[in-house]
């Protein structure tokens, strides 16, 4: 399945995770229904009906308690997830080699695959090689790595554990999983209650033999407790495994796509395999909670069927036939003489240092049909386009864009106006939205960003979002307000101007509303027209300066979403504000009709063969709003 077709997809696996949670919480109501009942068997029947109702109440209570407190905990996305198990942030600017390495890999995938760069953790304290994605939208995502697998992989390794978790991020799995987070903390909530009581209530009723002769009190809250909890860990367990493993086979697949080798993937999988600390996590309040995202199993599962992963071993056969228990033991014996050093390795393998881009094409022509195929995932070739795109852009913007004092006048700076007038007019604009402390640095920045190739201003603006979107959410909107008051300061707004306020605004909506701004759409085309067809005729204008050949392309793009209709070629006067009525609506898309106006929007685009810078950036940010992210199109 492509992209589209496992957003639609999503919809069943979703209905099924919330059955199996009704189904458990149910189970879980009747089980300490009936050890009640049999507690209050001698009872009076308005006496049982009463402890009946009174547990099935407080069971309900724990459980939705604890799912919803869990489920607000989580609303700020990727980044909470991480911070809640104990994970660090990552400076984007650290000259650490073993953390840099983590930052480029990432920042490569990330221009590939035309997401924003996530925020990056690590599990400090964990020696195990593992790793997790988290959050509801790219927008808001984080990556989190352990200290070992940061330390024992090379970067070959690394990059097929980061494209495993870029999967994760590109697929929607991240949503699911974090739901999946507020929905089991309820029925875990129950099992730590019942054990807490056990361990320090069970023998400590007061009363001493014979107030246990006569029935302690605490022991039998304990003993009900004790069965509640022991259901609960049970259908945790069963619902993370039901929903995981397939995904943890399509996260390796996915990771061997975009890398075009599967040695790294492989190599860390026997890394782990080899290796007494294995993947485990060494938290085991945080392993529960994350089990289901991890790269590789947080802990021995008792059972295959309770596992969130399939077998190690059988992770590695199917990337290399042949590879069994014996060669898993001698890499143990060989690791026990010689652990791994990932960046020795490296320097072994000739991948420390800087090399020559390797050739890549300026322009990649992309035909509708093979659309569905490119949203929302990368190839080994648009990996080495990002590669190329990231290795060139300056070490100074990097710096800038991953500070959090420059991040912000940057993103501002690349808006300021050449001519000197309009320029003075929107760092005023600066000063009485953001402070003049934000319109100095800007100002600043003027001759830095005026070199800056227009290829790079986008990918550019991408790597200071996971420090701009950290910021306050009044600050955000102060921002996005800004931003909007500089596009319009000389009362025109360009089309990269436009690109560029609308997917910082739509980064930081993402970030304000992860949540709500996930929701796969459900909207038939037929029923936004006015909002595809503007869209449709502005990127048609946008790439072809002659009105004839720019109304054949919309033609064509019509034809493909509406055959045999006649459409007249009407671009808006105003385009910003005719595109800006439309985006919610071509946002709640059913994403099989988000496909289709994918392809129509190449198809306008590529009509006349070529491919140009402001047409590149229209596309890329149009899919970013739509929430179909595109691999690059141009270096």
């Amino acid at each position: 399945m492509n992209f589209f077709e496992r957003q639609h997809a999503a919809r069943g696996t979703t209905v099924r995770l919330v059955l199996l949670f009704t189904l458990a919480v149910l189970t879980i109501v009747v089980a300490i229904d009936l050890v009640v009942l049999f507690l209050v068997r001698g009872n009076t029947a308005s006496g049982i009906a009463g402890a009946l109702i009174a547990a099935t109440v407080v069971t309900l209570l724990l459980i939705g308690g604890g799912t919803l407190t869990k489920m607000i905990a989580l609303r700020a996305g990727g980044a909470a997830v991480a911070q809640s198990v104990g994970a660090v942030p990552i400076d984007a600017t650290t000259s650490d080699p073993v953390l840099r390495r983590f930052v480029n890999v990432v920042e490569e995938m990330s221009i590939a695959s035309g997401v924003p760069v996530p925020r990056l953790f690590v599990l400090e304290q964990e020696e195990g090689i593992n790793a997790f994605a988290a959050g509801y939208t790219p927008s808001d995502a984080a990556i989190a790595a352990t200290a070992g697998a940061l330390r024992q992989l090379n970067r070959d390794e690394l990059q097929g554990v980061i494209g495993h978790e870029f999967s994760h991020v590109l697929n929607g799995d991240m949503r699911l999983n974090v739901r999946l987070i507020g929905l089991l903390n309820g029925i875990l909530l129950l099992g730590l209650v019942g054990l807490r009581v056990l361990a320090f209530g069970g023998g400590g009723g007061g009363g001493g033999r014979d107030s246990k002769r006569d029935g302690n009190p605490v022991l039998v809250i304990a003993l009900a407790l004790l069965v509640l909890g022991f259901i609960g860990q049970f259908f945790a367990a069963l619902i993370k495994a039901a929903v995981s493993r397939q995904r943890e086979w399509l996260a390796d697949a996915s990771a061997v796509q975009f890398t075009r080798q599967s040695a790294g993937l492989v190599g860390a999988l026997k890394k782990i395999a080899g290796l007494p600390a294995g993947s485990a996590l060494q938290d085991r309040h945080g392993e529960r909670q994350v089990s289901h995202m991890l790269f590789g199993e947080g802990t021995r599962s008792v059972s295959r069927f309770w596992a969130t992963h399939p077998p190690l071993l059988e992770r590695i056969a199917v990337l290399e036939p042949g590879f069994d228990a014996v060669q898993a033991a001698q890499l143990g014996q060989s690791y026990a003489a010689d652990g791994p050093d990932g960046m020795a390795e490296d320097a072994a393998l000739g991948l420390v240092g800087t090399s020559a881009p390797a050739p890549v094409d300026a322009v990649v022509r992309v035909e509708p049909r093979d659309t569905g195929n490119r949203v929302a995932t990368f190839s080994p070739d648009d990996l080495e386009r990002g590669r190329v795109i990231s290795d060139s852009i300056a070490p100074q913007f990097r710096q800038l864009a991953g500070q959090p004092s420059t991040a912000v006048p940057l993103v501002l700076a690349l808006l300021l106006d050449p001519d000197r007038r309009v320029r003075e007019q929107q760092l005023q604009i600066i000063t009485s939205r953001m402070g003049r402390a934000d319109a100095v640095a800007a100002a600043g920045f003027v001759d830095l960003v005026a070199g800056l190739p227009p290829i790079h201003r986008l990918p550019v603006a991408s790597l200071a979002v996971p420090v701009v979107v950290a910021r306050p959410p009044g600050r955000l909107n102060a921002l996005v307000g800004t931003l909007d008051a500089m596009a319009a300061a000389d009362a025109t707004i360009t089309l990269f101007e436009y690109c560029l306020t609308r997917l910082v605004a739509g980064y930081v909506r993402d970030s304000l509303e992860p949540a709500k701004r996930s929701r796969p759409g459900r909207v038939a085309m037929t029923q936004v027209p006015e909002a595809t067809l503007t869209l449709l005729a502005v990127v048609a204008a946008a790439g072809n300066a002659d009105p004839s050949v720019a109304e054949h392309a919309f033609t064509a793009s019509v034809q493909h979403l509406m055959p045999g209709q006649s459409v007249d070629y009407a671009p808006p006067p105003d385009c910003a504000a005719a595109l800006d009525g439309g985006w919610e609506a071509l946002d709640s898309l059913d994403p099989r009709a988000k496909q289709q106006l994918v392809e129509a929007l190449v198809l306008a685009v590529r009509d006349d063969g070529v491919v140009t810078v402001a047409e590149a950036e229209l596309l890329r940010a149009t899919c970013g709003l739509l929430h179909c992210p595109l691999p690059a199109l141009l270096t």
